[in-house]
Order: C-alpha cells, then sequence, then structure tokens
C-alpha cells in the first residue's frame, strides 16, 4: 500500500510516518517507481509505535519496545522494567505539574482581576515579587 493508504490505516498523518522511516523506526520497500510500499507488517509496527507513543514512551523507548517485541525469546520482565520506569517519569510529571497548578492557584487567589494594573501574576513572572 502507499504512504496515503498506510496513514489512513493507521491514523497517523504522512509526515510522522516519512519521519519514522528517516529515523529507522520502519522500512518500506521502494516500488520500482520509486514510491514507498507499506507491507501489513509496516502497517502494524505504526500502529505499534502510535500505541507505544499514546502511553507517553519516547521514540528511544519506542525503539527498545520494537525490539522486544520482535524478539520471541524476550523476557516479559525486559518490558515490565519499561513501563515501570515510564510510570516513575509519570509520577514525577504530575508532581511537578501538581506544584505548578498550585502555585498558579496561589498567584490567582492573590489577583484581584480587576482594573488596576498590579497584578501577582505577572510580578511573579518577571521575577519581582511573590504572594
Amino acid at each position: 500500500m502507499n504512504i496515503g493508504e498506510a496513514a489512513d490505516a493507521t491514523s497517523l498523518p504522512v509526515k510522522t510516518i516519512r519521519y519514522y522511516e528517516d529515523i529507522g523506526l520502519i522500512k518500506p520497500v521502494r516500488a520500482a517507481n520509486g514510491y514507498r510500499d507499506y507491507s501489513s507488517s509496516d502497517v502494524h509496527r505504526l500502529a505499534f509505535i502510535q500505541r507505544s507513543r499514546s502511553l507517553g514512551f519516547s521514540i528511544d523507548e519506542c525503539r527498545s519496545l520494537l525490539s522486544l517485541y520482535e524478539d520471541k525469546a524476550r523476557a516479559s520482565s525486559d518490558v515490565k522494567a519499561l513501563a515501570l520506569e515510564k510510570i516513575v517519569e509519570i509520577d514525577r510529571k504530575l508532581k511537578e505539574l501538581k506544584s505548578l497548578r498550585n502555585t498558579l492557584r496561589t498567584l490567582a487567589d492573590h489577583c484581584h482581576g480587576d482594573d488596576r494594573p498590579d497584578c501577582p501574576i505577572i510580578d511573579e513572572i518577571a521575577g519581582r515579587s511573590r504572594p
């Protein structure tokens, strides 16, 4: 199938598919006319990458997951270790986001939100003061 059909089958933009090819995540064959020819295996890999990315895995982590996926002698503990590492990273990000939210909430609570020009939110962003 051509790249447009692969994009339709995976709901990935053509540009993303080309990028994945450029960085070596997929390697479609080239037809005699020079166009990419995506096999059902290529489309499956694209869907695997898309799902991995939607779970928050980086490109390098997707490479590792693809490698494990293709290794029929893999240990599931290796896959679990990657998932657990990702959970630790997500938990760290959640903590950071909660802190950011609390900071913004405090700033918003201290802002009068009226016609006056003084604003603790702007002051904080500018590094001038803290409520």
